[in-house]
């Protein structure tokens, strides 16, 4: 088949201007991308060809090409020379009235980021594989027979000992190794949750309520999380936000709420860590009313720029069930979670978990557990809060100058953070986003639907990107917010 080459010249019309010749090369060759006059694929003239064309210098148009492939808007490999990439900024598509594309590959090509900023994923790219190699060897040498049974619905105990130790250092959690409940991952776990509350059981002398019908939800989270327990039978109200925090003081009002679940530490997306007020009024709250807080703790390891928060329920172990996963530590693909449950909830989730999910991978569990008692976790965990900050401060640093209107909040911890826009620009930033090729979340997409809006925003995860694409990302999204 005949190579396809790009055309310079006249006919491609590239307008170089700007404050510099690179510059100006780098933005006439985005926006020949972006309008679709170099569609995917076609090989560019070489260096010195293009130079010569546009009377350049040939050091000009080879740091443009690095740059843009550094961005990834091309590729470049030995005897291939240099291609506009596959998964490059989408053309604009032909559009019919009311500004739809004109066609499904058209609207495929518009779902392909080039750069990944969603929140909820760590850096994937420094899972720590050596390491995770010789945990899984040692673990398996070490196994003994009955590892490769059915073994305990709650998983195995070599896991749940060690996690048992590494929850009370590092996250303040009171627990005992028969509490511990493994699932795979948090929805898993809030699943067992939903079933358990709404079965329900009679009152007992710990103040075990009967049947629950309601669990009040943060004004802000993860609408998968409310659709699972929607789906278990319950109503799902949501409490009111404000600068402090979920404000729980109004849990005592609300009379047919059996449970609430909270991203306590950090929440989820608006950043902040609860109150001490708060958090004493939910607890204060679970006692009167013989209620429980269901508290995610997804991203507790990862703290910057404040001391650190412990779990909610350190303060009272009988009325939080404690669910904490590996999925931002480590990866979600492992696909390995875990709760600590009361006392008066233990045999019901076992029972629970047995109905829906016997055990998950023994091998994987024995790892894990190798993994974390060796210390192995507890130097990935800080050499990714290194990692994760330096992200983070990069981020703040650009968008400080180059929007200094739009406050960045939510940043003492974890993987994420909000971008607060000016009213009414949540959409406008989102639809230029999308032609940037930058995949990114607005603030809206997270609020419950009975909750009042704060404001406008973008939730920007900064984990994801590899190295080789974060630079590129970040100068995407400045591309695209108010200046």
């Amino acid at each position: 088949m005949a190579e396809e080459w790009a055309t310079f010249g006249s006919d491609l019309h590239l307008d170089l201007h700007g404050p510099g010749l690179r510059t100006g090369l780098m933005d006439a060759l985005r926006e020949a991308v972006r309008s679709g006059r170099l569609e995917a694929g076609v090989r560019l003239p070489s260096s010195r060809s293009l130079a010569a064309d546009l009377g350049i210098a040939r050091n000009t148009v080879a740091d443009a090409y690095a740059e843009l492939v550094a961005e990834g808007w091309l590729t470049a490999r030995q005897g291939s020379g240099t291609r506009v990439a596959q998964r490059s900024v989408p053309r604009r598509p032909a559009t019919g009235s009311g500004g739809r594309p004109a066609t499904p590959a058209a609207r495929r090509a518009r779902a392909r980021p080039t750069y990944d900023l969603k929140p909820g994923m760590p850096d994937l790219a420094s899972f720590p594989r050596a390491e995770w190699l010789k945990a899984s060897r040692r673990a398996l040498t070490a196994a003994p027979h009955e590892a490769f049974g059915y073994g305990d619905p709650r998983g195995r105990i070599e896991l749940r000992t060690v996690l048992a130790e590494y929850l009370a250092r590092a996250r303040g959690v009171h627990a005992r190794p028969e509490r511990i409940v493994l699932c795979s991952g948090f929805v898993h776990g809030l699943r067992l949750m939903g079933e358990v509350l709404r079965a329900g059981g009679p009152p007992t002398s710990s103040g075990r309520r009967g049947r629950v019908r309601e669990v009040a939800v943060e004004s802000y989270g993860l609408e998968e999380h409310w659709a699972l327990l929607t789906r278990a039978g319950l109503r799902l109200p949501a409490l009111p936000y404000d600068e402090l925090g979920t404000r729980t003081e109004g849990l005592a009002g609300m009379k047919g709420v059996g449970a609430v679940l909270m991203t306590a530490a950090h929440q989820f997306p608006l950043g902040g860590a609860l109150h001490p007020d708060r958090r004493v009024a939910a607890i204060d709250w679970a006692r009167s009313s013989g209620g429980f807080v269901l508290e995610d703790d997804y991203d507790g390891e990862f703290r910057y720029d404040r001391q650190p928060v412990g779990a909610l329920q350190g303060l009272d172990p009988e009325r939080v069930v404690y669910l904490g996963t590996a999925s931002k530590s480590l990866a979600p693909g492992l696909r390995l979670g875990w709760m600590v449950v009361p006392e008066s909830l233990v045999d019901e989730v076992v029972e629970a978990k047995g109905h829906m999910d016997w055990t998950g991978s023994a091998l994987d569990q024995l790892t894990f557990a190798e993994f974390l008692g060796s210390g192995a976790y507890d130097r990935h965990v800080r050499a990714m809060r290194l990692r994760y900050r330096r992200r983070r401060d990069e981020l703040v640093a650009a968008v400080a100058a180059h929007s200094p209107r739009t406050r960045v909040s939510g940043i003492a911890a974890g993987l994420h953070a909000v971008l607060e826009l000016p009213a009414g620009q949540e959409q406008e930033v989102l639809r230029s986003a999308a032609w940037q090729g930058l995949a990114v979340l607005g603030l809206n997409r997270f609020r419950h639907p009975d909750a009042a809006p704060t404001h406008d925003g973008l939730v920007v995860g900064y984990a994801t990107p590899p190295d080789s694409a974060w630079s590129g990302a970040l100068a995407a999204l400045c591309r695209v917010l108010p200046a």
